[in-house]
């Protein structure tokens, strides 16, 4: 009782002083490296069968992470997270599928909106609805990413059945986050999904003023949907997934 007390003092103490200290520059950029790792996918699968994951274990070896940049640009009102055209891995040749997807995900935390377009399934939607902050409980724990102080919050996301575990700066007081991760108490400079089958790490955080980061494609086709309606598409993957005990490849993890 009296860690969790200390813990938390500690945590509105250092809010209180991020606030002060960031109040007259709060926009800018974070590269965050992405670390798929296909083993501790499947691992994370429980009705795939012991011998299936042993044998894709056997097969990958000690080449089965795949690593690849993304781009979050914030401000205290907005956000917007994409693929970067930055290669993590010296042997990408470009073909990388993911790299050619339509993908981006903005948040407007001002108007509680968001808009997002993301290929899924070979067909590209767009997702206008108002924001749904994930229900984090946050946690005790703190260690250092990107050289700042973190407090770390989990989540489970029912939908695509993942644990989440995110890491949140505690002296940068912007609500915004990698991918669909928002609504902590600071910025979300690491996530954990599934121990480790996919770790979003922030590399470089750069406090600037941004002029068209925030600008959208003017050319964009695609299904305009709800969040209600994308995650009624991914749940009927998923179940379908799981009945046949195969792995839900394409779909972003």
């Amino acid at each position: 009782m009296k860690k969790i007390f200390l813990s938390t003092f500690i945590l509105f103490f250092l809010i209180i002083v991020s606030q002060r200290s960031y109040s007259q520059q709060s926009e800018g950029m974070v590269k965050y490296l992405t670390t798929y790792d296909w083993v501790k996918m499947l691992n994370a699968c429980d009705y795939l069968s012991k011998e299936r994951k042993d044998r894709t274990a056997y097969m990958w070896g000690n080449e089965s992470e795949w690593k690849v940049y993304n781009n979050l640009y914030f401000s205290s009102t907005r956000s917007k997270y994409e693929d970067s055209e930055e290669k993590a891995n010296p042997e990408d040749d470009g073909s990388y599928a993911g790299r050619k997807e339509t993908f981006f995900m903005t948040c407007d935390f001002e108007k509680n909106t968001m808009y997002n377009a993301i290929t899924t399934l070979g067909k590209v939607y767009l997702i206008a609805d108002s924001l749904n902050k994930p229900d984090w409980k946050i946690l005790n724990d703190m260690k250092e990413v990107a050289g700042h102080v973190c407090m770390n919050a989990a989540w489970v996301d029912t939908v695509q059945d993942k644990k989440i575990m995110a890491w949140f700066a505690l002296d940068i007081p912007v609500q915004a986050g990698p991918d669909r991760f928002f609504g902590l108490p600071g910025m979300i400079l690491e996530v954990s999904i599934n121990n480790g089958a996919m770790v979003m790490t922030a590399e470089k955080i750069e406090m600037k003023t941004l002029t068209t980061e925030f600008d959208l494609p003017k050319k964009l086709k695609g299904k305009k949907i709800t969040s209600a309606d994308y995650n009624a598409i991914l749940k009927k993957f998923y179940d379908e997934k799981r009945q046949a005990e195969e792995f839900p490849w394409g779909v972003r993890y």
